[in-house]
């Protein structure tokens, strides 16, 4: 069972990032996957997919991986981003989101 996240990076306020979730091991459908984040002295939340198309969630399951869109991006979604398998109690890696104002 293997969760590897990517698609990260350094970007500018207002900017957007897709982040690809690839499992492997299992099958994407009909599992329970979903995107966590960390910030920079925070603890673990969920990402949702949010309003206005800021944080969309999307999968492919025969691709077997996991989207998230992150629109407009700002400063305060720094964070460490990461896929899990609540079912099987495993993570990604996760890949880390910096964005400068």
């Amino acid at each position: 069972v293997r969760l590897v996240e990517s698609g990260g990076g350094f970007v500018q306020a207002g900017e957007s990032l897709r982040l690809s979730c690839v499992v492997s091991g299992f099958a994407l459908s009909g599992s329970d996957v979903k995107w966590a984040r960390r910030g920079p002295g925070k603890g673990p939340e969920w990402v949702l997919s949010a309003g206005q198309g800021r944080f969309t969630i999307t999968r492919d399951n025969d691709e077997n991986t996991l989207w998230l869109q992150l629109n407009n991006l700002q400063p305060e979604v720094t964070s460490l981003y990461s896929c899990t398998s609540t079912p099987l109690g495993t993570s990604g890696p996760g890949t880390q989101v910096t964005v400068s104002s």
